[in-house]
């Protein structure tokens, strides 16, 4: 075993004399040990019912004859970082996850890790971790929250909180009217109800291999999702047996079904950023361009929040994950014949496996869209690419053209859409928010909702080479690479400048001459960065482009 590295042998003398100081038996260390990756916190929704998903996890370890060792994995909730300085360490703490998370399991030799994450980038964090250090692994994540309900008795969930503060800068909300929203949109714990980027990832966890079946969609509440964590516990135990390897899961051909399945989900565009940085610690490049071509033949096969009305919960009960894999291999659009941590391939995952509900899983022949919920567009004012989730736009702004509207930071653009200085038509163009520019490539939940909030989703598009949540729905354009403060094209909008957006298209231009660029280019100066000192900083000296996955060099 590996671990034997660790208490083995006279040498290890030391080493075993600390497990002890541990209340370790000799009979536990003569069994497999299993490093558990908790991310239990109490600042985190997504996170608070962590301890007992590991517990379970624990529990599954033993009765399958292995020994359970807990270790912790920070977390940020992104909701309450959200429209301030916190947002910039948001994206940030996925490296940090993963480098922490390598820096234990490599010290002290365990035989297979259990990951327990649930939030933004704690998945993604984790899964870069398990790709690094490449020993048999498993994720079993907290679980969604379910969806909230008014006192009218229409479900609500967090995107609707944020728009609800739209609604109230626009007059069609009073005070109570937000507090009712306040006090009924995240009811329970788990992360949040929709298919917001924590969902997605989770969600992507099953679709790639390294979740068992519901691993993205049992709410967080039902006791299922305890069983699920102790099943969990007992599989990586013949992971371990077998030997078998994230890197022997996460396959190209995996990351292709992972991308398929995002598309015919209707994922967050932040799988755009993650997705690339998994298969980069696989040593797999992913090609933004490869994203358009899997969508052009992926069918939208679902509309969760906030591009519909419906919910984690309700995919769960319609069959789950595995049920829209099963309604995409009808057609053939996925590889069943890898490897999962079931220790079977897909094609065996699927047997048997049916669509519950044709109202939330649309079935092959009838979706949402012929195409997939993620386009990817390009052009003069993103030549590498930028993203928006196509599921969640409304018909009217899939083609848009309109003037600038130029913003520096989050903060000028929120207040200037509070104060109702932006109107029909508008672009609004936030930028210096990229990995490099902000520093930390901040989510625009707040400004996105705004918009929504205030009726203006149909008539206005929001540009940035920052991110978006999960939650954000409408004409809400990011990634643009380069990035501004990389002097890429969105670095030299001008207010007034007219932006072309063509989604079916996947085209993006900002229609100045060549010449007026040319010169407004010679006098483009680069900002000083915005934090100097401490972690921001050292990482915006190492981050690459988002169309990269913004990981670090």
């Amino acid at each position: 075993m590996r671990s034997d590295n660790v208490k083995k042998g006279v040498p290890t003398a030391p080493n075993r004399s600390l497990f002890y100081a541990l209340g370790y038996t000799r009979e536990e260390l003569e069994r497999p040990l299993i490093g558990v990756v908790c991310s239990y916190n109490e600042i985190v929704p997504g996170h608070m019912n962590l301890d007992k998903i590991a517990e379970a996890v624990k529990a599954g370890v033993r009765a399958a004859g292995g020994t359970p060792i807990e270790f912790p994995a920070i977390a940020v909730c992104d909701g309450i970082a959200m429209g301030h300085v916190g947002m910039k360490y948001s994206l940030v703490t996925r490296d940090l996850i993963a480098d922490s998370t390598e820096a234990m399991a490599m010290a002290h030799q365990f035989d297979g890790l259990v990951m327990i994450p649930n939030c933004d980038k704690n998945v993604p964090g984790l899964l870069m971790a398990a790709a690094r250090v490449n020993i048999p692994t498993i994720f079993c994540s907290g679980g969604p929250m379910l969806a909230g309900r008014l006192n009218d008795g229409r479900r609500t969930c967090l995107s609707h909180m944020f728009e609800a503060v739209g609604g109230y800068y626009a007059g069609k909300l009073d005070e109570a009217g937000v507090e009712e929203y306040e006090n009924s949109a995240c009811p329970t714990c788990g992360s949040c109800s929709g298919m917001y980027t924590a969902n997605s990832m989770n969600c992507l966890t099953e679709a790639i291999g390294m979740g068992l079946r519901g691993n993205g969609t049992i709410p967080a509440v039902w006791s299922a999702r305890l069983r699920l964590a102790k099943h969990a516990g007992m599989q990586i135990m013949e992971l371990v047996e077998k030997d078998i390897k994230p890197r022997d899961i996460m396959t190209r051909a995996a990351f292709h079904n992972a991308e398929t399945v995002d598309m015919a989900l209707g994922c967050s565009t932040n799988t755009m950023l993650h997705l690339p940085a998994i298969a980069h610690e696989c040593g797999i490049e992913l090609d933004l361009d490869q994203s358009n071509e899997i969508s052009s033949r992926t069918p939208n096969l679902c509309h969760l929040a906030p591009a519909g009305d419906t919910y984690m919960e309700d995919l769960e009960r319609a069959g789950g994950v595995h049920a829209v894999m099963a309604e995409l291999d009808k057609k053939g659009l996925l590889d069943t014949g890898v490897l999962t941590c079931t220790g079977k391939t897909l094609k065996e995952d699927l047997e048997g496996v049916v669509d519950r509900d044709t109202s939330i899983i649309r079935p092959i022949d009838d979706p949402y869209s012929a195409d997939g919920g993620i386009a990817v567009l390009k052009g003069g004012l993103a030549p590498e690419g930028c993203v928006v989730k196509r599921s969640a736009v409304a018909p009217e702004m899939m083609r848009h053209q309109g003037p600038a509207r130029v913003f520096d930071s989050e903060e000028e653009a929120i207040e200037a859409i509070y104060a109702g200085k932006i109107v029909s038509g508008d672009v609004v163009v936030i930028r210096y928010e990229g990995p490099k520019g902000g520093p930390g490539m901040r989510e625009m939940l707040n400004p996105t909702s705004a918009i929504c909030g205030m009726g203006l989703g149909e008539s206005v598009a929001l540009i940035t080479d920052g991110r978006f949540s999960g939650a954000t729905r409408g004409a809400s354009i990011g990634h643009v690479c380069p990035e501004a403060a990389q002097g890429g094209p969105i670095a030299l909008v001008e207010e007034g400048d007219q932006i072309a957006i063509d989604i079916p298209g996947c085209k993006i231009e900002l229609l100045v001459d060549e010449d007026t660029l040319a010169a407004r280019r010679a006098a483009w100066v680069c900002p000083e960065p915005k934090i100097k000192t401490g972690y921001l900083a050292r990482y915006a000296k190492s981050v690459t482009s988002a169309a990269r996955g913004a990981v670090l060099e």
